[in-house]
């Protein structure tokens, strides 16, 4: 890995006042000796990790109902068990600001298609929460139940997942735009006891009814109880037979907040692989772990507080929407965002940052590759000087988006690329305030994250692309897979590739000082010749030219040998030629190698994608293999997949 240019350098205030920079000299005055820059900081974090996340326990303010006691019970990966004597509430720690802090200050900013912009203050938001708890209560919901949601990214989401985490309920959401069948595959593995769906969604101009989907999936899920709707279409008026979310409201807006005081490892979300190659995995997370990893990363890798707006990008089929739900942690106020990004055009998003002064942008790596391929400018055409920090997560962000944000953006910003997953509902690698920015290349390790390159013999590798290992426990870990029963399924999920370490899936290239690039993903390698290629070297050298919008790279199993296939979305009024495929195969040959120059370059109208932004490598190279798609309903456009399989110059 050549030295990159370095983009963006920490001004003396944030190498002094930033929250990582008070949590090192906290850490310092309590006899720690963590050294004064970030590596020996990260060193010391997984040199000895119970007393690291004690740390971020007593350091962010934990509420617990009993004390913190042993951070640490086993080592033993899989089966650590974190602070086993600790009981505590995800809700109330969330709601912290709220219980303690200005109860008129907004808690809640929500932009739609359907409905008008409008806030909720931290009182309107206990209140809620707790007008809901009472009816779940009610309802016979206790700890360990499924709620279960289809709903949009609106106030109502956040409300009903802290109403379960009060009582110990287990949350678990879909976004409205999932098929009816999609849904089922997720949603009839866990057996939720009430259903909460919004009557509708908007996106791109258009209303989608989903009032009859709600009534399917009451039909065809037999443990639910409750069918609780919420009106995210006001138009749109509630069938016979469901409980509306604004009565349940009325009828318990008197009752008190109330808060279990549950295990450290609760069980407080069901999340879902993306299943676009089977029927998805059901990731159970625990509440205390991802209070402190979101805690940890919120406030001191995003350096956000209660001065801050947080705004990310996210339906609530996406991790990041329960990322986004734990800022409230940090006492910031949360905006929301229900609708296309990218309507009426892509400055939409940059538009609402001005609106609510954000200070922390979060959205894809695809987001600011459209814009940059759009050729925006939203620093000169929006107001944008309240804004710190910009995530991007997805996929891998290109160097030349790096060149985009800091010309087109804002020159004075830290540019977050962080990556993680579902898997851990948090990050691996990702920012610090402490060290520079560098073009293309993610800042760091994540404090407490042991995580390295490892080569095909499990020895770690600097400077050369490798498998993304974690070789310690972390509380963000699973707690396991639903209907797992013996830890089979999760064990060969993480734990097969390298005994006793945790194997992400990603390849990943650590340099000297800590950076990392991710390669893609590892089971999506491609293999000509037998030589292992990762995909996202082939998306950097292509999505960069000027003709192609998009691309989507797969090895086809071809003549005893896998050959690369490249396929190519185009801007509007280019098309693909033998002279660009030469171009092409120059670009990739000269900055790549030989090895990762394509076979085949074929120009498609879209490339599929999973609901969360991801592209469809594994789905696409299945149907290369003329295997059965047996999941559609994971695809944010399953259309496309059709385009490929009739596609007359993949099969020649």
């Amino acid at each position: 890995m050549s030295l990159p240019v370095v983009m963006h350098r920490p001004d003396q205030h944030a190498l002094s006042h930033s929250r990582m920079a008070r949590y090192r000299d906290w850490l310092q005055a309590q006899g720690a000796s963590p050294g004064t820059d970030y590596q020996a900081l990260h060193a010391w974090s997984i040199a000895d990790i119970e007393a690291f996340w004690q740390s971020i326990w007593d350091y962010t303010g934990v509420i617990a109902a009993t004390p913190a006691g042993k951070a640490l019970e086993s080592h033993a990966l899989p089966g650590a068990r974190w602070f086993p004597e600790a009981r505590l509430n995800f809700a109330e720690n969330l709601l912290r600001h709220a219980l303690q802090g200005d109860a008129q200050a907004p808690a809640l900013h929500a932009r739609s298609e359907t409905r008008p912009d409008f806030t909720l203050s931290r009182a309107d938001l206990l209140s809620q929460v707790a007008a809901l708890t009472a009816w779940l209560s009610e309802s016979g919901v206790v700890p360990g139940d499924r709620v279960a949601a289809v709903v949009a990214n609106i106030p109502e989401a956040i409300v009903g997942m802290l109403a379960c985490a009060s009582l110990g309920a287990v949350w678990s959401s879909a976004s409205p735009d999932f098929g009816t069948s999609g849904i089922l595959d997720r949603f009839s593995q866990i057996e939720p006891r009430v259903l909460i769906c919004v009557n509708g969604y908007g996106y791109g101009g258009k209303v989608f009814d989903r009032r009859q989907q709600a009534l399917e999936l009451r039909s065809q899920l037999p443990s639910v109880e409750q069918l609780l709707m919420i009106a995210n279409v006001p138009d749109l008026a509630f069938p016979e037979g469901v409980i509306d979310w604004s009565a349940v409201q009325q009828q318990h807006a008197a009752a008190e907040l109330q808060f279990a005081a549950l295990p450290f490892d609760h069980p407080l979300y069901i999340l879902y692989s993306s299943g676009t190659t089977g029927v998805p995995k059901c990731i159970v997370h625990g509440a205390g772990g991802t209070l402190l990893q979101h805690s940890k990363e919120l406030m001191l890798h995003g350096d956000l507080g209660p001065d801050d707006v947080l705004f990310y990008f996210t339906t609530c089929g996406w991790m990041m929407w329960n990322w986004l739900a734990s800022g409230l942690v940090t006492g910031a106020e949360l905006v929301l965002f229900d609708g296309n990004p990218g309507h009426p055009d892509l400055n939409a998003l940059w538009q609402l940052a001005e609106d609510y002064r954000v200070t922390h942008f979060g959205t894809s790596a695809k987001f600011l590759g459209g814009c940059r391929n759009a050729h925006l400018q939203p620093g000169q055409q929006f107001d944008l000087k309240p804004m710190r920090v910009l995530f991007s997560t997805g996929s891998p962000l290109l160097p030349e988006d790096y060149d985009w944000v800091y010309q087109a953006v804002k020159a004075d910003l830290l540019l977050a690329s962080i990556s993680g997953g579902t898997d851990i509902v948090s990050c691996f690698v990702g920012a610090t305030p402490l060290l520079p920015v560098r073009r293309g290349v993610i800042q760091c390790r994540m404090l407490g994250m042991d995580v390295q390159a490892f080569d095909e013999n499990g020895a770690v590798v600097i400077g050369e692309r490798g498998e993304l290992v974690c070789l310690q426990p972390a509380p963000c870990m699973p707690l396991g897979f639903w209907n797992d029963e013996d830890g089979s399924r999760y064990r060969a999920a993480y734990f097969e590739r390298f005994p006793r370490v945790w194997a992400h899936g990603d390849y990943i290239e650590f340099d000297a000082e800590g950076g990392c690039i991710i390669h893609g993903r590892s089971d999506a390698t491609l293999n000509p010749g037998g030589v292992r290629i990762g995909t996202a070297e082939i998306y950097r050298q292509v999505e960069t030219l000027d003709e192609i919008a998009d691309s989507l790279v797969v090895g086809q199993d071809w003549e005893g040998d896998v050959r690369v296939v490249l396929l190519v979305v185009m801007n509007p009024q280019q098309q693909l030629d033998d002279a660009l495929r030469q171009r092409i195969r120059q670009r990739i040959r000269e900055h790549a190698s030989p090895r990762h120059v394509p076979a085949r370059i074929i120009q498609i109208k879209q490339v599929p994608y999973t609901r969360s932004g991801k592209k469809v490598e594994l789905a696409v190279a299945k149907l290369l293999r003329r295997e059965p798609i047996t999941n559609r309903e994971a695809l944010a456009n399953p259309e496309a997949l059709d385009e490929i399989a009739e596609n007359a110059d993949i099969w020649q």
